[in-house]
């Protein structure tokens, strides 16, 4: 049945920095779609030909671009193709020869579309609108901090086992991640990879368990360990700092307790500092690092950016679906379990059509209606990869939370509005509270704080099953999940009107996927 499409103009709002009611602040979500308002000039005169022609304006050769060209894998095609990269203009930046994806930087306007000619490229494109040297600043707000208060109540309530701050958290009960701890936290043999804004492993929570040689900085394409370039820089986001510590926040009696504390944790830093753009170059780099470093699970709480959806229709976008998918799957292959963030714009991703006004979000957004079987938001969309929806306090669907039956494959806690989904006490916040640099505490809401709680239950899963394959790990996610009936009628604000409509049945529906990550299952079968 055809359904009609809806605009996603919030999708680019809501994955940066997703607003709640309440007075709250906005609460940075970075996970869910593309920058907030990035620069917007009003012409990009210094884009590649092919992007330049699709949004209608001029072109030059004044400033370098970021590309990427897929060849065949393997040494010999690189080496050709590098040939031609040359001829057309083109530095190469770095090759995964692994994957044959080549990052290349050009001042050609037509170096795309020259490459796409030679013999033996599949695909090319530009990973971005905006010219290397064009960047604007595109600060995320911050969330709303834990106040010394909040603190000094929370331990006087914290039982014995608990960490100060867990009387806080009602996420883990409602996955049964406390339950869980007292059979296990999970083998410090198994890491999962943070692809974000970087992670400070100086918190107390995040020291015990940081895998420093697997961190690196992946900004450009370029993996970088020297100077811990895998922390975030003063002025940063924060967005990988509370991903991380929902994932693997130590148990050491202060502080948050994350869904996996026995497990470490790696920082694999994708989001230019400047922009808190999430490009294709950095996100292929991520992954491979990953794979090549024995990460177990991936968590990926963004969109690579400038496009929200990527139609493989268009030369340009195609390539990046090329990469990215390549650089997923090759970290699927060494044995990682992909697991990425739905998104926050309260869309149904199952529609034929959407409405997309957020993209490019690096330079002038241009409204297209993309049709969803021919374009993908990447990674989430990716085959392979487990799609995370998020829910409240109460236990439903988030407010903000993307559906769509087939698109979301499990469901996990991402906080929303205490005025719309309340915590029973001693919790007072309807979002998900982690760690912040600078050894602090915060809390923030979206399915990027969903994903991480899914990525910490396949974290426990591969510490009791330590050799399954990545695939089998995924099978006992799905298998293991607490089933959710669809949210009928859906009404989150209580004013009568439905706010969405669920579909499927209670094993399977667009709402929740298969159900609710279940960690005591995780570390008990």
């Amino acid at each position: 049945m055809h359904k009609s499409h809806i605009s996603a103009t919030a999708f680019l709002r809501s994955r940066r920095a997703l607003a709640l009611p309440l007075g709250v602040a906005l609460v940075s979500a970075v996970a869910f779609l593309p920058g907030t308002a990035s620069a917007r000039p009003a012409a990009v005169p210094d884009a590649p030909a092919s992007v330049s022609q699709a949004l209608g304006l001029p072109s030059a050769d004044a400033a370098s671009m970021s590309y990427v060209v897929n060849v065949r894998p393997g040494k010999g095609s690189a080496e050709r193709a590098k040939k031609a990269i040359a001829k057309a203009g083109g530095d190469v930046v770095i090759a995964y020869d692994k994957i044959g994806v080549i990052v290349v930087h050009s001042a050609n306007p037509d170096f795309a579309k020259t490459i796409r000619k030679v013999k033996g490229v599949d695909s090319a494109g530009a990973t971005r609108t905006a010219p290397l040297s064009a960047q604007a600043d595109d600060a995320l707000e911050s969330e709303r901090p834990l106040t010394a208060q909040e603190a000094r109540a929370a331990a006087g309530k914290a039982s014995a086992g608990q960490d100060e701050l867990e009387p806080l958290q009602w996420d883990l009960p409602a996955m049964k991640a406390d339950k869980a701890h007292k059979i296990s936290l999970g083998s410090s043999r198994v890491t999962v990879g943070v692809l974000d804004s970087g992670v400070d492993d100086t918190h107390p929570d995040i020291a015990p368990n940081f895998d420093r040689e697997a961190s690196a900085s992946c900004l450009g394409g370029v993996p970088v360990q020297k100077g811990d370039a895998w922390r975030p820089v003063a002025g940063e986001s924060d967005h990988g700092m509370h991903v991380a510590g929902t994932i693997a926040a130590a148990k050491n009696g202060t502080g948050v307790t994350g869904v996996a504390p026995g497990v470490k944790v790696a920082s694999l830093k994708v989001a230019e500092p400047a922009t808190g753009m999430y490009y294709t170059e950095a996100v292929v780099c991520g992954f491979m690092w990953a794979a090549d470093h024995g990460v177990d699970v991936t968590n990926n709480s963004y969109y690579t950016d400038p496009w929200l959806f990527n139609c493989k229709t268009d030369a340009d976008q195609k390539a990046l679906v090329d990469a990215v998918g390549r650089a997923s799957k090759y970290a699927e292959r060494k044995g990682a379990v992909n697991v990425a963030a739905a998104g926050n714009a309260k869309t149904d991703l199952a529609q034929d059509e959407i409405l997309d006004e957020s993209s490019p979000d690096d330079t002038t957004p241009v409204p297209r209606v993309i049709k969803t079987k021919d374009c993908l938001d990447l990674p989430s969309q990716l085959p392979g990869v487990v799609t995370v929806s998020a829910t409240g306090a109460k236990g439903i669907k988030s407010s903000y939370s993307n559906y769509g039956n087939g698109v979301v494959d499990i469901t996990a806690p991402g906080g929303d509005s205490t005025k719309y989904q309340a915590p029973n006490a001693p919790a007072v916040d309807g979002r998900i509270l982690s760690t912040l640099p600078g050894g602090k505490f915060g809390y923030k809401a979206g399915t990027s704080m969903a994903s991480p709680h899914a990525a910490g239950v396949a974290a426990l899963l591969k510490s009791t099953h330590p050799h399954a394959s990545a695939s089998r790990i995924k099978a006992l996610l799905y298998r293991e999940a607490d089933a959710m009936a669809c949210t009928k009628p859906y009404d989150y604000d209580a004013d009568g009107k439905v706010d969405a409509v669920c579909e499927g049945g209670r094993n399977k529906n667009g709402f929740y996927g298969v159900g609710m990550a279940d960690a005591l299952d995780a570390v008990r079968k």
